[in-house]
Parts: C-alpha cells; structure tokens; sequence
C-alpha cells in the first residue's frame, strides 16, 4: 500500500518550466511539508483532528514559514520537511483568526531560498498561475483564476475578495499560489465545487489573498495576532438556505449555546437590521463593537419568533495559545 507521500498530481496537470519565465524549481523549493500535533483537549481537537498536515511557504531566508492557520492552531509539536527530505521541528509564532494566515518559526537553519511576496490584487481572472505544493513539480498544479470574489465560510470567517483556481489541487491546505513573476500571490485554504452549466461541478481551490498579510505582519511577529480589538464571535456555524441564515452547529460551551441557540434556529434580525447573507451576517455583528458586546438578535423556532440576548465572546480565549521564542 502506497504511504500518504507516494500520491502524485497527474502529469498531465503538473506545471512544465518551459511555460514560465522564473525558475519554477527553485521557486517550488520554498514550499514546505506541515505536520502538526495538536493535545487531545484542544479546543479545535473535534472539528480539526490531533494531527494535521499540509504545507507551508517560506517567505524568509532566517526560516519564517508562512501557512493556513488551521493546520497549527494549537499545535505543540510541529515538523517541516523540505524538497530534499529533510525534517526540521518548527514552533507556532501566530495565528489570525480575521485572515486565516498562520506563521511558524523553522527551529534549524534551511538553506532554501524565500519566496518573494508578490501583490494579489496585480492577478486577474484568466491568467496563469502554479499551485505549490511539498515536493515540488510532482506535488504541485498547473491553474488559472477563475474567480476573484467575496468568501463567507460557516464559521465566522469573510475574505472580501479572495482567489478561487482551477483545476483543484488535491492537498490545498497551507499551498503556495504562485503567480506569473514567481512571486507569492496568496495561500491556499479550502476545495470547493464550482456549478457548471453542463457536466457535474468542478473542484476548485480558494486562496487567501497575500495582500492580508503586510498589514499585520509586524504585530504577527511581535504579539502572536493583530494588535487591535477582537471581532465579536458568536460561536456558531451557519449556512444560508433560501436567503435566510440558518444555524447548523455550535462551538461547546461558546456564546451561541450559553445564549440557549440551538441547531435548526432561522436568524431574522442582528441589532434590528434583517440578515439574508452570510456575509451580511457577520458584518452585521461586527459592526456592533468589539469581542464581549451583548448582541441582541430575533430568532425563529420551532413556528415562533424569539427575541433574545447573545453576549459575544472573544475565540482566541478558547484557544491554546502559541509560545513565542
């Protein structure tokens, strides 16, 4: 039976040199194997696992590893392999709840050359991009964008207008979507299926766009997250049905189930104002102030509508927090 890294990007999907101007080997190397160990009493244990794995890009020469925060989030035990096999321990320095964007501190020397950061918002939809993977070409995806758009995910999470490719790369989490310079143009964070006219849906990938970073990079470094007030978090997980926001999970012990929500619950209104969005929804909520408000909201079960009081909570409390070396 083949192991986990014996899988291969069909050849007919893996990007060839002759199509780029940069050096795509080198620029391939900068991207790094995650495997992250996570306590069993984690907040994120259930919904994300005790071990993850996926990738990483090292976007400074002294080993700073850029990746999707998800794969790190409470890990205390981390591992980085590189394009020649090698594997080095790494540490959690950040992760941003807003963005998604995690950082690692590599814990021995690389010797690999950073990938440079390049400006998301210079791509267009259309153009040609590589999406990285450990393990160079063999691991990586010959894409184009096929979107530029706003994302809202079911827990609490909007990326204003992130980057959605084709074809899917299938090990997404933590990639490097590398642009047509060979620079850095954002990291990749979920599969999705895309609807098509005709045929069966396609899987694409989104990527967070890099321009998110630079704005918070220094207090990423310095403070573990961004140095500002904490969004309201509710503690819940929605999804839009027919225009209306209906709640399909709660985190244990979070805001939304001390407030007595419960699965099944159609959200009307937040502070007076109807929500019809995802979108729309959280930004709703977090206009209202920062982590901690009472939010007060109308709620409609079980054939009425219920009036109530949600106090909001600050995630990052729940969360093991990363040590900074």
């Amino acid at each position: 039976m083949a192991s986990v890294s014996d899988w291969k990007v069909p050849t007919s999907a893996q990007p060839k040199p002759e199509d780029y101007a940069y050096d795509l080997d080198a620029a391939l190397s900068a991207v790094v194997g995650v495997r992250a160990v996570v306590p069993s009493d984690a907040f994120t244990a259930d919904t994300l696992g005790t071990e993850r794995a996926g990738n990483g890009v090292l976007i400074r020469a002294d080993g700073l590893v850029l990746t999707i925060g998800y794969l790190v989030t409470e890990a205390d035990t981390i591992w980085l392999t590189l394009v020649d096999g090698r594997a080095v321990p790494g540490t959690v320095l950040a992760y941003d709840q807003s963005t998604g964007f995690g950082l690692i501190q590599a814990l021995a020397r690389l010797d690999l050359p950073a990938l440079p950061l390049g400006t998301s918002k210079s791509i267009s939809v259309g153009e040609r991009v590589v999406v990285g993977g450990a393990g160079g070409r063999q691991k990586s995806v010959a894409a184009r964008v096929v979107a530029k758009q706003e994302f809202a995910g079911y827990w609490e999470y909007v990326v204003d207008e992130a980057i959605f490719t084709s074809p899917s790369h299938p090990n997404w989490g933590g990639t490097a979507l590398i642009g047509p310079k060979g620079d850095l143009l954002g990291i990749g964070s979920l599969q999705l299926q895309e609807g098509r006219e005709q045929g069966p849906p396609g899987d694409i990938n989104m990527i967070v766009p890099i321009d998110l970073l630079p704005p918070i990079f220094d207090d990423l470094l310095t403070l573990g997250r961004p140095n500002k007030p904490q969004r309201p978090w509710l503690g819940l997980y929605a999804t839009a049905i027919e225009n209306r926001i209906v709640v399909v999970g709660l985190a244990k012990d979070g805001p939304a189930q001390r407030a007595d929500l419960r699965t099944g619950d159609v959200l009307l209104s937040i502070a007076g104002s109807e929500v019809h969005d995802l979108a729309g929804f959280y930004r709703r909520v977090w206009s209202l102030g920062p982590a901690g408000i009472e939010i007060p909201m109308s709620v409609y079960r079980d054939g009425k509508t219920i009036d109530t009081r949600l106090k909001s909570g600050d995630r990052n409390r729940f969360l093991k927090a990363p040590k900074l070396h």
